[in-house]
């Protein structure tokens, strides 16, 4: 299994905005739903937000109304759009198919990229 790329992170203010990008290989994107995932240090991985291929998104609760999942089919290609970061959004995140703990994929290493780290810090 190729694992997909994801890019984009950084160091920003509280307050601002970042836009990640994941870049995930194979011919059948456009029919499966892909999520965003993040790490913070010291914590488990939690899941983010979720992009079906037809529908409405779904956000963790601390996140909705600041951040915006969204896909290019054309471009094999999923986005984060991260508004008024806060301190506690810093993680390194991940992007892949959607998995939630339980799933054998959660905890295989294989499944998971390298991540893009995002550090929110005045």
């Amino acid at each position: 299994q190729v694992q997909p790329v994801e890019s984009g992170g950084g160091l920003v203010k509280p307050g601002g905005s970042l836009k990640l990008s994941c870049r995930v290989s194979g011919r059948l994107f456009s029919i499966d739903a892909f999520s965003w995932y993040r790490q913070a240090p010291g914590k488990q991985r939690e899941w983010v937000a979720v992009i079906p291929a037809t529908g409405a998104s779904f956000y963790t609760h601390s996140v909705e109304g600041r951040f915006t999942i969204s896909r290019d089919n054309a471009a094999n290609t999923v986005y984060l759009q991260m508004d008024n970061l806060q301190p506690e959004d810093t993680a390194v995140y991940y992007c892949n198919r959607d998995v939630r703990p339980g799933d054998s994929r959660w905890s295989s290493a294989d499944f998971w990229g390298q991540g893009t780290r995002v550090t929110v810090s005045s």
